[in-house]
């Protein structure tokens, strides 16, 4: 390469644009509003997405998202006390698993977009 990458960044949609908008700032991501039908949501300038107000059932049902973290278990913590899921009837998380690689949980989203946060081995 002959430049310097700075972010990478994926698309997702969303089947109910302002429930997932309020989902995402639960999560406490910061919203940072692009137009009418598209937002940017970051933890910090090199970490985030965009959220769409577009949905494709076959889209989404195959979107997921690997958030890496350095502590499953506190990230378990913090994402269970939020209570996301008595808020959000959609939202589902799974236990903590362990693979050769590390450990993680799942999360699907309002949409059903599917969230990896995963903590290497070290």
């Amino acid at each position: 390469m002959n430049y310097i990458p700075k972010t990478i960044r994926t698309f997702i949609g969303a089947k109910d644009y302002d429930k997932s908008r309020a989902f995402y700032r639960d999560l406490d991501f910061e919203e940072v509003i692009i137009g009418d039908k598209m937002c940017l949501f970051r933890i910090n300038e090199n970490l985030g997405f965009y959220l769409q107000d577009y949905y494709v059932e076959d889209w989404i049902n195959n979107s997921m998202v690997f958030l890496e973290v350095d502590d499953i278990e506190k990230c378990a913590e913090d994402l269970l006390r939020k209570d996301l899921q008595s808020k959000y009837q959609e939202v589902k998380f799974t236990e903590i698993k362990q693979f050769e690689w590390g450990r993680e949980l799942f999360m699907h989203d309002p949409a059903g977009v599917l969230w990896h946060f995963g903590e290497f081995n070290k």
